[in-house]
């Protein structure tokens, strides 16, 4: 739910891209179609945004810290190492940006409930919508021995 804004050095050319997984991809289509009409999102108005492409770089990123909360059992944007939603990012290779910004959902079995309940989140939903956003990356981990089971991650950013 946190967005920060961060300035970076001339933009690196975009990796070409590797095709999200199923769920990644619903999640991708979902939240391409939340954005494509204007919404609230608590007291904020936003009007209708441009798609997001897939970017292999925040979907590594996105799916390394699903499946960390997943195996770890804990909830968080912050690792239990420490690392913050951005520094895992850098870390994936995204490092020529303009804005970052992640969700984090725990708990929902699928791609619609996910997407519906970040929808429903004045935060989460800030995110989806924020026109500034231009690419996403997705990860999904399940764990049945964890406390939620289902963990989700969406990482925002811009060139």
């Amino acid at each position: 739910m946190t967005v920060a804004a961060v300035t970076a050095p001339a933009p690196a050319p975009a990796p070409s891209p590797t095709a999200p997984g199923s769920f990644a991809q619903q999640v991708l289509d979902l939240t391409n179609a939340a954005r494509a009409v204007p919404r609230s999102c608590g007291a904020t108005s936003y009007a209708a945004a441009a798609p997001l492409t897939w970017n292999a770089q925040l979907g590594q990123a996105a799916q390394g810290h699903a499946a960390d909360m997943a195996t770890q059992n804990y909830f968080s944007h912050t690792s239990l190492d420490g690392r913050t939603f951005a520094q895992r990012i850098v870390n994936a290779g995204y490092t020529a940006y303009r804005t970052l910004g992640e969700n984090i959902a725990a708990g929902q079995t699928t791609p619609q409930a996910v997407v519906d309940g970040w929808l429903k989140s004045e935060g989460h939903c800030r995110n989806l919508m924020n026109p500034a956003f231009r690419e996403l990356g997705v990860g999904y981990a399940y764990s049945g021995a964890s406390t939620y089971k289902h963990y989700w991650v969406q990482d925002f950013g811009a060139r």
